[in-house]
């Protein structure tokens, strides 16, 4: 059994795309899942399972969708990935404050040429590498929902955040 991290897109953010964790927990328990916890109501889900990673994703993706009625992408990574993102850290000499840096993850390496072409940003730093940008934006994260689409549009995929916080939390609750 290797143990993942799940990492949810998009839900409890709002009124209509509700995921109740004690719930889910249950459901992904009942699909043969091992030492399913989850972490805060944003959509960490912490399992062991002996499915391949494309694979965990997409029963994940099929679970919620049947016992929730919601298409919910979701994105996986070992706890050895997870704890690789933590360690490489290529912002850290700069971010200040946890919960202004975080990673966007993704399902598949990002394309090299739609990241040659990012444009440069005023005030905020990124750092793509491999499946993961990460995000230090010392004024704050933006709420404009406009943000996070032109990011997906520039990159051709949708990811999802986690903040510095939650990484390290996800990391520690995986050893």
């Amino acid at each position: 059994m290797t143990r993942y991290v799940a990492l949810l897109r998009a839900v409890n953010l709002g009124a209509t795309r509700r995921v109740s964790m004690p719930r889910l927990r249950e459901v992904l328990a009942e699909r043969g899942y091992g030492a399913v916890r989850t972490h805060m109501a944003s959509g960490n889900v912490l399992l062991e399972s002996s499915l391949p990673e494309a694979e965990l994703a997409a029963d994940l993706t099929a679970a919620i969708a049947e016992r929730f009625a919601l298409d919910v992408p979701v994105v996986v990574r070992t706890a050895e990935e997870l704890a690789g993102v933590l360690a490489a850290d290529p912002l850290g000499h700069v971010a200040t404050d946890p919960a202004r840096y975080s990673v966007t993850f993704y399902a598949q390496p990002l394309d090299p040429e739609r990241v040659a072409a990012l444009p440069p940003t005023e005030g905020w730093q990124y750092v793509p590498r491999g499946r993961e940008v990460y995000v230090w934006r010392p004024d704050g994260v933006e709420s404009d929902r406009r943000t996070e689409r032109t990011w997906a549009q520039l990159l051709g995929t949708a990811g999802t955040n986690r903040n510095w916080n939650t990484v390290r939390k996800l990391v520690e609750l995986t050893r």
